[in-house]
């Protein structure tokens, strides 16, 4: 029998940033992962604290930046890659209008810090963009395919990961001690992403799940050193490949890629890019959504060594490391959980 502190389902943005929590505070793990769920890596990985359609602050966003970027930066150096690629994100504009909008928008207090008041002007021949850009500081994007990748190697190395399905009819529950096979642990955290949803626990909770698809193209004249978001977002990453995404898709939950999607992504991309690009690749991965946006944080009414942390949505990249903290401090230490992540909002849903 091996005994643990915790068992950890899922190796996602989630389940790495938990596991970080319990590496720091020396805490024993094991984690289940049998790579089902693939949202993590197929993201963009992006952070950005700003919402780029109203011109409004990403809920949190200076208290998730502070606590995301040292997180980052040790995990660079836990697993020898690099992770994280500052660049600002240049919002296009359509009018005069909307360069007013930016400049109110500017100059609230919780925005100043992460809009910049000065409109960019356009240089790049084959961008559309007569209006200029709004930049938006403090932004980025970490590899996430990496930092999945490495970190699931990182956990082999150190006989903490078990690639298998988790079996949840296997799981003896006690007041004191979890007992899964021939793991005794005292607590149980479930990160699996949209897999939650299968998950007797916890599968009562509101995570709709949002399909994504994305493109990888290569347009060497295209030539920016910045995330530019228009009708898409485009992402550099490198040797004149771009990240181009995404699709929103409520009702399909296939990882199947589709034609349609890809239409609608060439077709969005050609509103406001006038040069050559070729496909070089097109992903899909569902989203942990929920309907108000929020994570889904907190134990389970019945069995309180058994804890949900999910519902991450479009924002992993940034939140991870926040409602990670969050959820450790409240099993560690009973620190209350930030009542808009708890998942006691939905506490009129039976379990």
């Amino acid at each position: 029998m091996t005994d643990v502190d915790y068992i950890i389902v899922g190796c996602g943005l989630a389940g790495i940033a938990f596991c970080e929590q319990l590496r720091t505070h020396q805490k024993s793990f094991v984690v289940f992962d049998n790579q089902s769920q693939q949202s993590s890596k197929v993201a963009a990985g992006l952070y950005n604290p700003v919402i780029l359609k109203r011109f409004t602050q990403v809920w949190n966003a200076k208290s998730q930046l502070e606590l995301a970027a040292p997180k980052y930066k040790a995990l660079e150096a836990l697993l020898d890659v690099k992770l994280d690629c500052k660049l600002p994100v240049y919002r296009k504009f359509t009018s005069v209008e909307e360069q007013n909008e930016w400049y109110i928008a500017s100059e609230k207090p919780v925005l100043s810090d992460f809009m910049s008041p000065n409109i960019v002007s356009n240089t790049n021949a084959f961008i559309d963009a007569q209006f200029g850009f709004g930049e938006v500081m403090h932004s980025g994007r970490v590899n996430t395919t990496q930092l999945v990748t490495s970190y699931r190697d990182y956990l082999q190395n150190c006989d903490r990961l078990i690639s298998e399905e988790f079996q949840f009819l296997s799981l003896q529950i006690n007041s004191e001690t979890i007992n899964y096979k021939k793991i005794k642990a005292k607590h149980v955290v479930f990160a699996e992403g949209f897999g939650l949803t299968k998950n007797p626990f916890f599968k009562h909770l509101p995570l709709q799940g949002t399909k994504g698809e994305m493109l990888t193209i290569k347009a060497p004249d295209l030539n920016i050193d910045f995330i530019l978001k228009s009708a898409v977002f485009i992402v550099p990453l490198e040797k004149d490949l771009y990240w181009v995404g995404a699709t929103y898709e409520h009702h399909d939950k296939t990882y199947e890629v589709t034609e349609s999607a890809k239409e609608d992504l060439i077709n969005k991309l050609k509103q406001f890019i006038t040069c050559d690009f070729e496909i070089v690749d097109q992903v899909a991965g569902i989203r942990p959504t929920t309907r108000d946006r929020r994570p889904l944080v907190g134990s389970h009414s019945e069995y309180k060594n058994i804890h949900v942390l999910n519902g991450l949505g479009t924002r992993g990249v940034m939140i991870s490391p926040f409602v990670a903290e969050q959820l450790f401090n409240y099993i560690e230490n009973g620190n209350p959980l930030d009542p808009e992540i708890d998942i006691k909002r939905f506490e009129s849903k039976p379990y």
